[in-house]
């Protein structure tokens, strides 16, 4: 006969240790799901932070106006893609004209600048403009704001339209200002300082009297080197169909470098409200300024110049002295004439000495960094500009403020930027020359 098995006893204390054993296992299941699902995540959020997040992160904020890696990435590959193009066009024009040096020598050398330019080794130096150049168009944007200055988009259609010269209301009329001939009628006390063939009309080109030229803050729309921040199309047919097919081809190939329509509408936009800030700031800018006429004897050190002085003052001709010892080779030979110059075109001691002087009068040695000048100021009156002159005038008081702007407001460029700047487009290696 089997043996029956003894029932087996479940005591409380055999409960307990199952259930605790049971509690354990799921803390460790939940445990591993916690971990797992955290590995899971960091991946994830790995992912999301080099591709959409990274697009929302700010390099540079202007006060409260922020600019992100989007705007700044689709910018600086906009820029690399209308160097390209120059250079394809440059490229035509060089294998036309590449026969003839006087021509073809320049087109080629532009072409290797912008081959430098867009150069992996040079990224950063064009990456570093452009983020610049939104830099400054936020600050243009603030002071549009302040001022009530807006853009329409029927405007930003207009000038969309007048890019690729489609006028649906017909090609505008050039409106031709005419130069003024800026000349003056010389007093007898003039004539006796100079011959009665002298006009001095022209803007003065002294090498050694000039101001030394600044090196602007590099961005989009000051350096010439770089791209102009609207597009340049080519003529397209007077017809509205002609025109959207031109469109959309033109945004067939920015859609290559991550731009849209609406993107290109933006670069409009900037571009416009830029001109009407630039209007406004420069509209107290006068068409006429105080100028004088000046002439000048330079010198090597001031004993020379005080024995040039004696040697005038005992009435020896001011032409014979600037030929014989004049230091200024570019205008020795015609008495050291200057031209007529208003402020801000020679080196400050220069100028200061210049604009004190009655006409006639013959300055002591005035000392600057080229040397000893002796000066005499044959006219002073106040002139019209020529329009050159003008435009010059307006881009150094926009030029200022926008410098004193820069100062004042709080910018601030974060080292992110460098790590994501765009080396796409590039230029097709058949290209390369």
């Amino acid at each position: 006969m089997a043996k029956e098995s003894t029932p087996k006893i479940v005591t409380k204390k055999h409960l307990a240790r199952l259930d605790r054993e049971n509690r354990q296992r799921k803390m460790l299941q939940i445990g591993a799901a916690i971990i797992i699902l955290l590995v899971v995540g960091v991946i994830i959020f790995g992912i999301l932070d080099q591709t959409l997040l990274l697009d929302r992160k700010t390099v540079a904020r202007v006060g409260n106006d922020k600019i992100t890696v989007a705007e700044f990435k689709k910018q600086v590959q906009f820029s690399r893609w209308q160097m390209i193009k120059q250079y394809e066009s440059s490229l035509q024009i060089y294998q036309m004209l590449g026969a003839d040096p006087n021509y073809g020598a320049s087109f080629l050398n532009s072409m290797r600048q912008i081959q430098s330019q867009l150069s992996p080794e040079n990224a950063t130096t064009l990456a570093s403009s452009v983020l610049d150049q939104l830099v400054t168009e936020r600050i243009i944007k603030q002071e549009a704001e302040k001022r009530g200055i807006t853009v329409t988009d029927a405007e930003v259609q207009e000038a969309l339209q007048s890019a690729f010269n489609y006028y649906p209301n017909g090609i505008p009329t050039p409106t031709i200002t005419p130069t003024l001939a800026v000349t003056s009628t010389l007093s007898p006390q003039q004539l006796t300082l100079v011959p009665p063939t002298a006009t001095a009309t022209l803007p003065p080109t002294p090498e050694a009297t000039t101001a030394p030229t600044e090196t602007p803050t590099p961005t989009a729309t000051v350096d010439p080197a770089l791209p102009s921040p609207t597009p340049l199309p080519t003529a397209t047919p007077y017809t509205e169909e002609g025109f959207k097919k031109v469109i959309e081809d033109y945004m067939a190939q920015l859609t290559e470098v991550g731009l849209s329509e609406s993107d290109l509408r933006q670069i409009i936009h900037a571009s416009l409200l830029r001109n009407k800030v630039y209007e406004a700031i420069t509209a107290d800018v006068q068409h006429e300024e105080e100028q004088v006429w000046a002439r000048h004897i330079l010198l090597k050190d001031e004993a020379q110049a005080q024995d040039v002085l004696k040697r005038l003052n005992n009435g020896e001709a001011w032409d014979k002295l600037a030929a014989e010892l004049s230091q200024d080779t570019s205008n020795k030979d015609k008495g050291g004439d200057l031209g007529w110059f208003g402020r801000g075109q020679m080196v400050a001691e220069f100028e200061d000495a210049a604009f004190k002087l009655k006409i006639g009068e013959i300055s002591a040695p005035v000392k600057t960094q080229f040397g000893v000048h002796i000066i005499q100021v044959i006219g002073h009156e106040v002139r019209p500009l020529t329009d050159s002159s003008y435009e010059a005038l307006r881009q150094k008081k926009f030029d200022e403020w926008l410098q004193t702007q820069k100062q004042n407001l709080k910018i601030e460029k974060y080292d992110l930027w460098m790590n994501v700047i765009p080396v796409v487009p590039t230029l097709p290696p058949d290209l390369i020359l």
